[in-house]
């Protein structure tokens, strides 16, 4: 029981960085499907800046400003030029997998390098409890930044003026416009942010989960992960139990290969989409998004 709490908690980080990015894009009524594209970026770039410069610490800075890029380029045409935000975000998905996977046959001629990778620490005191210590407290940085940022993104978003500003630009962006909250530009920081999370959630991937790239080795975590914030009902809360089931479930999966079942490997691999999915019908008709989620914003001429 241990070491499957302890391996949700490391395969939740990834699923968790990534959600929490996600929310605060859509608490500001933007829908970026892109995610499974700017996870893939992260892991790609971070993955290569470790191996160029021996420091994981170095790919995981690169993998974030990766993912602010991927951001700033999904603002431009969903916010700027009013394009349909779930064909861009399309979009970023089939350019992303394009562009990792040339990329990394260009630079890795023959079998992959093996990367730097930021290995596990147990915190000082608590890391030596039984059974909570290896669970809870000998992870990762990723982990412990994951959680971390989970209490500070939903403190900003429910007691801090900034963060109240743009969930009004989520729920009505119009009534915020006549406050004079200047709505394209708090979307952009929401996709630059978010973007730069899911670019750290793919870093995650190839600086600690493993050591090297594969492509498309995201595997659809980025679609999960947009399950995740409707499963948390776009509260930072909600994301993180959301966060914990799905990592649980990845955790079974992979302790159900490790026992031997005799049943065929797809079906170990099914596992995690299909809860998914069955999750979703559950609680998607129930869940309350933002208002004005999904709807462009255009700001009308006096």
């Amino acid at each position: 029981m241990e070491a499957l709490l302890e391996a949700a908690v490391r395969l939740a980080a990834p699923l968790l960085l990534a959600a929490l990015g996600e929310l605060i894009v859509e608490r500001a009524g933007v829908v970026n499907i892109g995610v499974e594209g700017t996870m893939l970026t992260g892991a790609f770039v971070g993955f290569a800046v470790g191996v160029a410069s021996d420091s994981a610490g170095l790919g995981v800075v690169a993998a974030a400003f990766a993912g602010c890029a991927v951001g700033a380029l999904f603002a431009f045409f969903a916010i700027a030029r009013g394009t349909d935000q779930i064909v861009v975000g399309m979009a970023v998905n089939l350019l992303a997998v394009g562009a990792t996977g040339l990329a990394a046959r260009a630079l890795y001629v023959g079998a992959t390098p093996s990367g730097p990778t930021l290995s596990s620490a147990a915190l000082p005191f608590v890391g030596g409890l039984p059974f909570l210590g290896p669970v809870l407290f000998a992870h990762t940085p990723f982990v412990y930044a994951a959680f971390g940022l989970a209490l500070v993104i939903g403190f900003a978003l429910t007691r801090t003026r900034p963060g109240l500003r743009l969930r009004a630009v989520g729920e009505v962006a119009r009534a915020a416009d006549a406050e004079g909250v200047p709505v394209a530009r708090v979307r952009l920081v929401a996709l630059v942010l978010g973007s730069g999370l899911a670019g750290i959630a793919g870093a995650a991937l190839t600086l600690a989960q493993s050591d090297t790239f594969t492509e498309g080795m995201t595997a659809g975590r980025g679609f999960i992960a947009l399950a995740v914030v409707i499963f948390g009902r776009w509260s930072a809360r909600g994301v993180v139990l959301a966060a914990l089931f799905f990592g649980l479930a990845n955790a079974l999966q992979f302790r159900a290969q490790a026992r031997g079942l005799e049943l065929p490997y797809p079906l170990f691999l099914m596992f995690p989409y299909v809860v998914t999915l069955t999750v979703l019908a559950f609680v998607a008709a129930r869940a309350r998004a933002p208002a004005d989620l999904g709807n462009p914003y255009h700001r009308e001429r006096s």
